[in-house]
């Protein structure tokens, strides 16, 4: 089984330090667990940005390398919110 996170939290409009950070614990991310990761924004509030990574085989591994990688870009007192999906079948 694979599980889906997602994480979405309130910035400031076009936060260019922020992004940057946000990429950097992308790519980190990517080369410690393997899994690639999007960041998107809400269609109707610029202010809302969401990090997606999909096809994760384990979940809690991931989510200890999410949160040290978070650590180690800044990220670590960002206030954000997790939600968690696995498929139907």
């Amino acid at each position: 089984m694979s599980y889906s996170f997602y994480c979405y939290f309130k910035v400031d409009t076009d936060n260019a330090p922020l992004l940057a950070r946000l990429r950097a614990l992308q790519a980190g991310v990517l080369a410690r667990a393997g899994v690639a990761g999007r960041l998107l924004r809400r269609r109707d509030d610029a202010g809302t940005w969401m990090e997606v990574y999909e096809e994760i085989a384990d979940a809690d591994a991931f989510r200890r390398i999410w949160q040290e990688v978070s650590a180690e870009c800044g990220l670590a007192a960002l206030s954000r919110h997790e939600e968690w999906f696995q498929p139907l079948d």
